[in-house]
């Protein structure tokens, strides 16, 4: 599987320290790495669909000061989609509002026929990028329904539907963010953790230092604002267990890229 972190603060964090650690742990995962530095409707996008540790391009970023006050990072190791760029997150889109939006995923979407639609329609292979595109797809409905871009809590009751719902039977950690926003949600005990101190928080697969970084509460959207913690979505209970069948069908899956 891959490995994901993010950020969110009240103010500019210079985020070096953590990101050498999360991008050193692409030895597990060689298969591409990706960096959003996220601001208000806009996204500094970069990646390479190769191993971090080997990247120069990587190293020499690394070696200047990265701040945000919101931030995405992804290292992958490809289950669904080859090893290429289009294939790398994090992945953007622009909603019908002109919101942009920025997401990275860790886990396997087995089984989720809205989903399906969105194959010939993605730049790339990836069950991620599809996830993106239904978002921002079912957000588009609703505005124009509504006939105007949708407040944060219409946006987050639509994002609660659509999470509980892709949970069952999948395993969904997702960060995502419209440059205001971060939302956050893992249903998978054990695989995405949070530190939150002096007006930010961090999100990562495991710790990234020896701080006090505790289990992200699973089962159920959360989002945050300037570092903080501000809506809680419902308690789904679709928790994602790795079972015999899901493995060998990811072996499957990873046998033919």
């Amino acid at each position: 599987m891959c490995e994901i972190f993010g950020l969110t603060s009240r103010d500019d964090f210079t985020a070096n320290d953590y990101l050498r650690t999360f991008y050193s742990h692409s030895e597990r995962h060689p298969h591409g790495w990706g960096l959003a530095c996220i601001s208000r409707n806009s996204a500094l996008i970069e990646k390479e669909s190769i191993k971090a540790s080997e990247s120069n391009y990587l190293k020499e970023r690394l070696s200047q000061p990265i701040h945000a006050k919101i931030l995405l990072a992804h290292i992958r190791y490809a289950t669904i989609g080859n090893v290429e760029y289009k294939n790398c997150h994090p992945f953007t889109a622009k909603d019908s509002s002109g919101r942009r939006w920025t997401l990275i995923h860790n886990g396997t979407i087995f089984d989720h026929p809205p989903l399906s639609r969105y194959v010939k329609k993605q730049l790339g292979d990836t069950d991620s990028e599809r996830i993106l595109l239904y978002l921002i797809d079912r957000l588009n409905e609703a505005q124009s329904k509504k006939g105007a871009r949708l407040m944060f809590e219409e946006r987050f009751a639509l994002f609660d539907e659509i999470v509980c719902g892709m949970s069952k039977g999948n395993k969904l950690n997702l960060l995502f963010s419209d440059g205001k926003y971060l939302y956050a949600h893992t249903n998978c005990k054990g695989t995405l953790f949070y530190l939150s101190r002096d007006n930010r928080t961090l999100l990562a697969t495991v710790p990234l230092s020896g701080e006090e970084w505790r289990p992200l509460p699973f089962t159920r959207l959360l989002a945050y604002y300037k570092g903080a913690l501000i809506k809680t979505g419902t308690d789904h209970g679709h928790e994602y267990f790795e079972s015999e069948e899901s493995v060998k069908l990811l072996y499957r899956i990873f046998a033919g890229l």
